[in-house]
């Protein structure tokens, strides 16, 4: 109800927009100033396709974002002549990624500014309606989330490296208030509350982050590798400042030495005399008391931040410390902080207490996900592992023999293989009418048009024989339909060999057998039945059908054959029903058993003038019969072989004819009177009549 409302109110702001466009396009001559107005004018449906790709491009560069934040903490390290520096080149090259990652911070905002919402009071039925209003949109935005958008994308970082650095360096602060400066990366809280909404909005759109299990353990994982990226980078930076502490607490006390400690000694880029800077330091304390190594005869404790000093990882490449510090993260991260060996200090004490608790939270929650990913993949082999032995469990149970036993093995193993465990059937119905038809379009049209019976139809019958078809699978030595049971279901063979045999309703000494291959039917009976009006009765199987093989089917039920029947008028045409003549098993059959019973008519027929002729020609040797030439007529007919050298034998060959010819006589005598006292009784349903010369041009 809300989209019949909804749809004349867009359909008449488009078309608004467009005059709007075609207005701007007609008096405008500036190209930027027309593209600038055209851009006003055009709003986003945050369900669109260009809104979702580029929220998956702006979480990729929420990402990267925020892995380059903590490379600034590389950036000081403890030079081998005792003092704080500062890796120049690497700041530089950190700086230029990091200002390509905040623009698209700032295209971020411009987006979500052309991005329409849903209004909150149309939420109640549906999915809602759109505010398109431009005005509308920028002023919620203005409420909502710009403050959080905007502190995420100011440049911060190059800032303090441009200008608080070197004014904290012209004042005389040294690397106590550079090491404060870098604290203003606190910008990277603004952007993680940044990208958990994003994150959450592409799932509400699209369902899902990653459309493949690999995909979402591996983005799992990456997220756990960027909190332990950040775990290490701010352990490197803790430790500078640790050791810096010490160094500028111990040249306090050195004030009054000689030569005294001055501050400037600690900084490896400030403008102190080299020689002077020598002299101190081979004559102080202070690096013998801020060791390290030695940090329990120096008295300062450097706890969990000694690794950084006794393992030379401030003083070591740009890689290494990097690669070091991510390896400190995870073992910390994923054993919650159990190795930390802490001091007094109540920074540090905070430090390994927040690294415990994020730790403990991000592995239940992320290596949580990966797992719950991971296992997704192999939920349905689980689900059939279990049902296998649930059935193993009910055979034993019931003691069925080994043979029915084995046979239920290979069914159940057969359609593991064919489906994976997944039900089409639901899934099928749970999609709209039309889209059904397409999908079962596109599974089933080639595979019914090698059915050559199918061939002489046209698209229309096709399509509505495609929707109602319904897979089968059969293993080896099933029996598809015994002959004399009903017969519910119409076979057309994809894959696989069956036998289809028949002894005539039990009759002695009949027996025919064919072997049907892909592109066959069975079960024909049933499409006579459906052409006749108002039969409710299925019809028998005139044949016994059983698989060769594993067999792939489609089956047509007597109920959807009767629907077709009655609304295609199609199946009723003389090309059709000749066609279904042509490649039924059950009419070459009966063709086959025609044709046989002519020619042992004609042979008998033959015989009898053969025989008259014989005793008109030669009635004094009745006796002297050719057994060898004729043996093989009489086996054609069906009659006992004469006595040889008999002199009655030709008399007894002529009155057992005519006994022969009056018992058929009187039979089928017998056979016509029942067949009219059934007439008048039941239902008369059409004969197997052999069909004449198709005519097409009628038609």
């Amino acid at each position: 109800m809300t989209r019949i409302f909804e749809t004349p109110a867009s359909h008449l702001r488009h078309f608004k927009q467009s005059l709007k466009t075609k207005s701007l396009i007609s008096s405008s001559t500036d190209e930027p100033q027309l593209i600038n107005r055209l851009w006003r004018h055009y709003i986003l449906d945050p369900n669109s396709d260009i809104v979702n790709r580029w929220n998956y491009v702006f979480l990729i560069t929420c990402l990267i974002s925020l892995f380059i934040d903590p490379l600034y903490f590389y950036i000081p390290y403890v030079s081998e002549n005792a003092c704080m520096a500062t890796d120049d080149e690497a700041a530089t090259q950190i700086t230029v990624y990091r200002s390509l990652t905040d623009v698209f911070y700032f295209l971020h905002i411009i987006m979500k500014f052309r991005t329409a919402f849903v209004a909150p009071s149309s939420r109640v039925f549906g999915r809602g309606e759109l505010v398109m209003d431009a005005k509308e949109i920028a002023i919620r935005y203005l409420k909502t989330d710009l403050i959080v958008d905007f502190t995420a994308a100011l440049p911060l970082p190059q800032i303090v490296i441009k200008y608080v650095i070197p004014a904290a360096k012209r004042n005389g602060s040294g690397h106590s208030k550079s090491t404060l400066a870098l604290i203003v990366l606190i910008q990277y809280v603004p952007r993680l509350f940044v990208i958990f909404p994003l994150n959450q909005q592409i799932i509400k759109t699209t369902g899902f982050i990653a459309k493949t299990a690999w995909a979402g353990a591996a983005y799992n994982l990456l997220l756990f590798m960027l909190a332990s990226h950040v775990a290490g980078a701010s352990w490197y930076v803790a430790s500078i400042g640790r050791q810096y502490s010490c160094w500028s607490n111990e040249c306090k006390k050195e004030r009054d030495a000689v030569p005294p400690c001055v501050p400037d000694f600690l900084d490896c880029t400030s403008d102190t005399d080299t020689y002077v800077r020598d002299y101190w330091r081979n004559s102080t304390q202070v690096l013998v008391k801020c060791d390290a190594i030695n940090d329990e005869d120096s008295g300062f404790k450097f706890g969990i931040f000694a690794n950084a000093f006794t393992n030379e990882v401030a003083s070591s490449t740009f890689m290494e410390k990097y690669l070091y510090c991510l390896w400190w993260g995870l073992r910390n991260l994923s054993s919650y902080g159990q190795n930390l060996n802490t001091s007094t200090y109540i920074g540090e004490t905070l430090f390994s207490i927040s690294l415990c608790i994020i730790g403990l939270v991000l592995f239940a929650q992320l290596i949580g996900n990966m797992q719950t990913y991971l296992q997704s993949m192999t939920v349905k082999i689980e689900e059939w592992r279990i049902r296998k032995r649930d059935i193993e469990e009910w055979m034993r149970h019931r003691q069925l023999p080994e043979d029915l036993q084995e046979r239920v093995r290979r069914f159940d193993q057969c359609k593991w293989l064919a489906t994976r465990g997944v039900n089409e059937e639901d899934i099928l119905q749970s999609l709209p009418l039309d889209l059904r038809r397409q999908i079962q379009r596109h599974l089933c049209l080639k595979l019914v048009r090698r059915v050559p019976f199918f061939a002489q139809m046209d698209d229309q019958l096709l399509d509505a024989i495609c929707e109602r078809l319904v897979s089968s699978l059969s293993i080896k030595g099933t029996y598809v339909v015994r002959e004399g049971d009903p017969v519910n279901e119409m076979f057309f063979i994809i894959r696989g060999q069956l036998e289809s045999s028949t002894t005539n309703g039990g009759r002695s000494g009949f027996f025919n057998s064919i072997t049907l291959r892909p592109g066959d039917f069975c079960g024909e009976e049933l499409l006579t039945w459906a052409l006749v009006p108002n039969t409710t009765q299925l019809p028998s199987s005139t044949r016994t059908v059983r698989t060769l093989s594993e067999v792939e089917a489609f089956a047509l039920r007597a109920e959807d054959l009767k629907f077709f029947a009655v609304q295609f008028k199609r199946l009723h045409s003389k090309k059709l029903q000749h066609a279904f003549r042509y490649y039924s098993q059950q009419w070459r059959t009966w063709g086959a058993c025609l044709i046989q019973a002519a020619w042992r008519r004609y042979r008998k027929k033959k015989m009898e003038t053969e025989l008259a002729l014989q005793e008109a020609q030669d009635p004094n040797n009745e006796g002297n019969f050719n057994y060898d030439q004729n043996y093989e007529a009489f086996e054609d007919v069906g009659l006992e072989q004469p006595l040889v050298g008999s002199a009655h034998s030709s008399q007894q060959l002529g009155a057992t004819i005519l006994a022969k010819r009056f018992a058929t006589n009187t039979r089928r005598g017998i056979e016509q009177k029942i067949q009219m006292t059934d007439s008048s009784s039941s239902l008369k349903m059409p004969k197997l009549f052999k069909p004449d010369e198709p005519d097409f041009s009628a038609e």
